[in-house]
Parts: structure tokens; sequence; C-alpha cells
């Protein structure tokens, strides 16, 4: 379990169809093999630690999910350790599960933060409210506006954060990796919404001012 709260960044490529190696001299230091560590919000286990960083592996779900399913890299990535007992929750609860691919649409820069909006499929998109959280390329976001359905939303990025993430980075067009609230998908399960035996709908959400 993560926070969407990176620590570092560091570099990563894939070096076989099923192993990324993870360059991270900061980070380096406190793990050890079988540590969880979310890598651009990918949750991968140390397998091997190395001089300046570790290998993990990775399976074709996390490739077909994620952006790496796309490219072998090298690519600067986001990095936190697992969340451990006691720790502060500054974020959201972030599994590592990839969701699915998105793609940054546009970015402004204003007076106290970096606006950027995403793009994202429909089966994401349908998780996505307004003031909820979204995990991008790992980090914890507020989302502010929502429009087509969820498909489109923008963010707002405090600058520490925009500086210390690689979200500083992306162009327009650029993939990334996003996981939705978990709990929205919990309460969907729960609900049964859209299964024809279910009584609960989005429509009666609406109609009694639950959405």
């Amino acid at each position: 379990m993560f926070t969407g709260l990176v620590r570092s960044i560091g570099t990563a490529r894939l070096i076989s169809p099923s192993r990324v190696q993870v360059t991270c001299p900061q980070l380096q230091p406190q793990l050890v093999c079988g540590d969880s560590v979310a890598v651009d919000g990918l949750c991968l286990t140390v397998v091997d630690i190395l001089p300046d960083g570790f290998w993990a592996d990775v399976s074709p779900e996390t490739l077909r999910r994620s952006v790496w399913g796309q490219g072998s890299g090298p690519r600067q990535v986001n990095l936190e350790p697992a969340l451990r007992v006691g720790d502060r929750l500054g974020g959201h609860f972030v599994s590592g599960h990839i969701d699915g691919v998105g793609q940054l649409w546009d970015q402004t820069a204003t007076g106290a933060a970096w606006e950027m909006s995403f793009k994202v499929p429909g089966e994401i998109g349908r998780y996505i409210v307004p003031k909820g959280s979204v995990a991008v390329n790992g980090v914890s976001l507020t989302i502010a506006q929502v429009r087509q359905g969820g498909c489109w939303f923008s963010v707002a990025v405090i600058p520490q954060t925009y500086r210390d993430t690689n979200l500083s980075l992306l162009q327009a067009g650029d993939p990334v990796n996003v996981e939705v609230d978990i709990l929205g998908k919990y309460v969907e399960k729960l609900l049964g919404l859209g299964s024809p035996e279910s009584l609960v709908s989005l429509e009666f959400l609406a109609e009694h001012g639950y959405v």
C-alpha cells in the first residue's frame, strides 16, 4: 500500500520482457529484497539489490495496463517505498495496481500552481469525480474539474510536487499511468451498480442527490 507521495525520482528501463532495472541511488540504501516500491505508480517487488538500485519482475498484465507496454525506456520514474504501519497517510490509499494509460492533454502555469488536464478511457473515467483522488504516475492528486463523464479531468499541482516528480517532464500527448481511487470500485461492486438485479443505479443516486 502506498500514499501517492513521491520520495525520489529514478531511472527505469526494461532489460527483458519480464524484468525492469531501476536506478535510484537515494532510495537504494533503504531497500532489501522483497520490499515493495511504487515505480511510476506500479507496485513492484525488489528481487535483487544493485549498487545503485534494484531489479524487479513485471508481468504481462503490468505491461498491458501501463506505459511500459508502449516502450522499454529508459525513462525517469517517480518512486515511493511501501507505507509502513504507523506512517502518516498524507495522500490517499494507492494500491500500485494501475487501471490503465491516460495522456496529458494540456498544462498551464498559474501564479500558485500548474493546472494540468488529462484524458483517460471510459473504463477509467467512470470513477473520476470532482474533489476525488487519482494517482497519475504514482502521484496523489485531487481532481478539480471533470468533463466528458470523467474521460477528461484537471488537477492543480503545487510547485513542490511539480518540481519533485516527473510531472514536470510531461509534454502534451505523453502517456501516463493512472490509478483511480479503489474505494469507488468497491462501492460499485458492493452496490451492484450496472447489474440487472441491482435496485441502485446511477440514475437512482442522481435522483436522490448522491451524485
